[in-house]
C-alpha cells in the first residue's frame, strides 16, 4: 500500500494533536491572536476538525485515482496554508503557535512533495495541480473572511 494517499491523514492528526493535546493550547492561543473570539466554541473547533479529518480519510480511500490525486492536491494545498498562517501567526504575535511546529516541519514539505511527485509522474496535469493549489489554499482567505465578518457583528 502506496503511504502518499494517507499522508493527508497523518499529517492531519500530528498537528492537530500538537494543537490541542502537546502541548496543546490552541484555543488559549488563538484568543490572544484574535481579541473577538467569543463565538469560536469547543464545537466548532471539533466540527471544522471532524471534517478535516472526514477530506484527508475520502482523500486516501481514493488514492491514486484522477480524483484521488485532484483531492490530494487541494487538502495538501489547505494543510500548507494552514501551516503558513501559523508561521504568520507566530510571527506576527512573537509567541508560538500550537501548530507552527507541525505546519512548518510537516504539511508545507509533503505538499511540496506530492506536487513535484504527481505532476513528474504524469498522475496530473497542470492546470488540475494549479486549481487544487488554489482552491485549496483559498481557505485561509475565506476562514479570515468568516471570522472578520463574524467579529464584526454585534
Amino acid at each position: 500500500m502506496d503511504w502518499l494517499p494517507w499522508a493527508p491523514l497523518g499529517a492531519a492528526s500530528l498537528h492537530i494533536l500538537e494543537e490541542f493535546v502537546f502541548p496543546g493550547g490552541f484555543a488559549t492561543w488563538y484568543k490572544r491572536y484574535r481579541s473577538n473570539t467569543a463565538r469560536i466554541t469547543k464545537r466548532f473547533l471539533v466540527l471544522i476538525n471532524a471534517g478535516l479529518f472526514v477530506m484527508c480519510g475520502e482523500v486516501g480511500l481514493l488514492g491514486h485515482t484522477p480524483i484521488g490525486v485532484a483531492g490530494w492536491l487541494g487538502v495538501s494545498a489547505l494543510l500548507c496554508s494552514n501551516g503558513c498562517w501559523h508561521a504568520w501567526a507566530t510571527y506576527k504575535l512573537r509567541a508560538y503557535s500550537p501548530g507552527v511546529i507541525t505546519g512548518v516541519t510537516i504539511y508545507a514539505p509533503m505538499a511540496v512533495y506530492g506536487y513535484i511527485r504527481f505532476l513528474r509522474s504524469g498522475s496530473t496535469s497542470v492546470p488540475t495541480a494549479l486549481i487544487a493549489c488554489a482552491i485549496g489554499a483559498s481557505y485561509q482567505l475565506w476562514s479570515a473572511a468568516y471570522h472578520n465578518r463574524r467579529d464584526s457583528r454585534p
